[in-house]
C-alpha cells in the first residue's frame, strides 16, 4: 500500500472513528454537538478533530447524510423484494419505522426539531429525499399501470406550486398524485416520531408494529393505493 493510500485509509477510519462518538453524543446531549467533547472522549486535542471536521455544523452535516442515507438503504432494499406497489409501499415504511426504532436518535436528528443556528447545505438535499422518491416511484408506477384512479383535480396556487416538482421528479404525474404522496409521507413520518417521542404512552403499548401497520395502510390509501 502506498502512503498516500494508508494516508486516505487512516483518515477514513478516523473520520468514521469521530462519527461514531459523536451519534452516541446524540443519545445525550442532542444535536447540541461539541467537537471539543467528542475530542475528549477520543483523547484527542480538539485542534485535531478539527482536522478532519472544520466546524461542529460540518460534523451535524456528516451526521445528517449518514443518517438519511441509511434510512433510505433500509427502505430500498426492503422495498426490493416486493411484487406490487402496495408490497413495496408497506415494506418500505415499516423498514424506514424499524431503522428509526434502532436508532431513535439519529431519526431526531433528521426528522425531530431544526437545530438552533444550523443551516442545511444542499448536499443533504438527495439523501434527505431518498424515501420520498421511493414511495414517489411506487405511486408513478401504480399510477401509469392504471391502479390509482382518477381524482378531482389541484387547483390554484398550490397546484401551481407543484407542477415543478412534477416536471423535476414525476414527469407526466397530476399535482394532486403529488400533493397526495407527499401528505401521506408526512403522516408516515409523523406516525413513527409519534412513536420515539413517547406520544403513544398510555394508549398504544402492545403492538405498535400493528398500530403503525394500520396508519400506514391509511397514508397508502390517501396515496391512492389499494388493497
Amino acid at each position: 500500500m502506498s502512503a498516500a493510500n494508508l494516508r486516505a485509509r487512516v483518515r477514513a477510519e478516523m473520520t468514521e472513528e469521530i462519527k461514531s462518538v459523536a451519534r452516541r453524543h446524540l443519545a445525550t446531549d442532542g444535536a447540541n454537538l461539541s467537537l471539543r467533547a467528542v475530542a475528549r472522549d477520543l483523547g484527542m486535542a480538539s485542534s485535531a478533530v478539527y482536522r478532519y471536521f472544520a466546524s461542529r455544523d460540518d460534523l451535524l452535516t456528516a451526521l445528517i447524510i449518514d443518517a438519511y442515507d441509511a434510512v433510505g438503504d433500509a427502505a430500498e432494499q426492503a422495498a426490493a423484494g416486493a411484487d406490487s406497489p402496495l408490497e413495496r409501499w408497506l415494506a418500505a415504511g415499516h423498514a424506514a419505522r424499524e431503522w428509526a426504532v434502532a436508532n431513535p436518535h439519529e431519526w431526531a436528528l433528521i426528522y425531530g426539531s431544526p437545530v438552533p443556528g444550523y443551516a442545511a447545505p444542499t448536499d443533504t438535499v438527495a439523501p434527505a429525499t431518498r424515501v420520498l422518491l421511493l414511495l414517489g416511484r411506487t405511486i408513478a408506477e401504480a399510477y401509469e399501470s392504471g391502479v390509482i384512479v382518477e381524482r378531482p383535480p389541484l387547483t390554484g396556487r398550490f397546484a401551481e406550486e407543484l407542477e415543478p416538482i412534477a416536471a423535476a421528479y414525476q414527469p407526466g404525474m397530476p399535482p394532486r398524485v403529488i400533493a397526495d404522496t407527499i401528505a401521506a409521507f408526512f403522516q408516515i413520518c409523523g406516525a413513527i416520531s409519534f412513536e420515539l417521542f413517547g406520544q403513544l404512552k398510555n394508549s398504544v403499548e402492545e403492538d405498535r408494529k400493528g398500530f403503525f401497520d394500520y396508519q400506514l395502510r391509511a397514508a397508502a390509501t390517501l396515496a391512492g393505493l389499494t388493497p
